[in-house]
């Protein structure tokens, strides 16, 4: 019906249009345009289902490296390490003969220290000063971190080096309140952050400009993607300058690209857009019940039965007690009660064509519950019937 309405107002249009513009070679511009700009909208659509390379790329070479101390925790409202957690006792000691004050470690008390991991995420081309984000994690028996200052650390590369340091005061992102029996707590308490807490003190920057090939990883390996890759750079610039390795990585002759610097390349490369081709998967968390399906999951003609069968094991305990002026003992005694009960077999079946939303309706219809559907998915990809990658983490 609506779609009447819309064409009788069409034609409508047209004939005002054709009465009262002075020729009618106007009418006809007007509709050569409307069709011209019809003919845009698939394209558009079209674009709305691309991506940039950015977002499906890494370039080599250009990535964070981790870091990684261990320092101490102070000014805790007594839910520091106890007494039996030595190394804190140890480090504080060490601490604070650093500081010119001689004390042992036997005589310190840590209800206020903490003994944490210090980690933290150094960044490509950082430089000396960049402030960094460290997370701190507790590594004693520590109640709680909340409120507490992060002693200078250093932090340390996978080679050894010291690339960083790192202060200040925590920012938790949960709490604790009460004691004993009446308490709440809220998130993890022992795990904190320092914002802008690190510094970093050697230069890891990379030099472009000695770089003859500029190498993007693909994060997801696909052929038809690298294959897409090569061919919008090449179509950019003109020239056969890339080229698809394998299914995870494209290279590019800097040489031949033409610009003058490997950082415009880069930028230039990075806004082009490709049309992606999903791969049909489904991910499933037998832990807790969590499946996740893509659209373009194909099904084949399958039946589907799912039985119902409970045992039930029940054990009561009875007192047989001796009878009166004899020699016997008051015992207990085990009856076990078994029950086993089989409702019937659920089933529907999926015809040729079915879709995802076709499967999930029949499975709760079948009543089956999230654990259920990932068993019987296991079972139809077993069969045959589920044309995707079946991933179970």
């Amino acid at each position: 019906m609506a779609t009447h309405l819309v064409d009788a107002r069409h034609r409508l249009l047209w004939l005002w249009l054709w009465l009262r513009l002075p020729s009618p070679w106007l009418v006809v511009g007007v509709f050569l345009t409307s069709l011209i700009v019809a003919g845009q909208r698939p394209a558009a659509a079209q674009d709305s289902r691309r991506v940039l390379l950015r977002d499906i790329t890494t370039i080599e070479g250009i990535r964070d490296n981790p870091l990684i101390g261990y320092s101490i925790v102070v000014g805790l409202k007594r839910t520091g390490d106890s007494q039996q957690t030595q190394f804190t006792t140890q480090a504080l000691a060490n601490v604070l003969q650093r500081l010119g004050a001689q004390i042992t470690a036997a005589s310190i008390q840590v209800r206020n220290v903490a003994a944490v991991m210090v980690t933290a995420s150094l960044p490509p081309f950082a430089r000396p000063g960049t402030a960094l984000d460290v997370t701190v994690s507790s590594l004693g028996d520590a109640k709680s971190l909340e409120g507490g200052v992060l002693l200078l650390t250093s932090l340390h590369g996978a080679d050894g080096q010291v690339y960083a340091q790192a202060q200040g005061p925590l920012t938790l992102g949960g709490y604790t309140v009460g004691g004993g029996g009446n308490s709440k707590e809220v998130n993890h308490v022992t795990v904190g952050r320092v914002p802008s807490g690190g510094i970093v003190e050697r230069d890891t920057s990379i030099d472009l400009k000695h770089l003859k090939t500029l190498s993007l990883a693909l994060r997801e390996p696909d052929f038809t993607a690298a294959r897409d890759v090569a061919d919008a750079i090449n179509k950019e610039f003109g020239k056969e300058l890339a080229s698809a390795l394998d299914s995870r990585r494209v290279d590019i002759n800097i040489d031949q690209a033409g610009v003058a610097t490997v950082p415009t390349l880069i930028a230039q490369v990075q806004n082009l857009s490709i049309a992606i081709h999903p791969p049909a998967k489904v991910v499933m968390n037998e832990r807790t019940g969590t499946i996740v399906m893509g659209g373009d999951v194909k099904l084949s003609p399958v039946s589907v039965l799912h039985g119902d069968l409970t045992v039930e094991v029940t054990t009561t305990f009875d007192v047989s007690q001796p009878g009166p002026l004899s020699k016997g003992k008051t015992e207990v005694v085990p009856e076990t009660e078994v029950k086993a009960s089989d409702k019937p077999a659920r089933s529907f079946q999926l015809k040729e064509g079915a879709n995802v939303e076709e499967l999930i309706n029949g499975l709760h219809a079948m009543g089956a519950t999230a654990r259920d559907i990932v068993a019987i998915l296991q079972a139809i990809k077993a069969a045959g019937g589920l044309q995707a990658e079946l991933e179970v983490l």
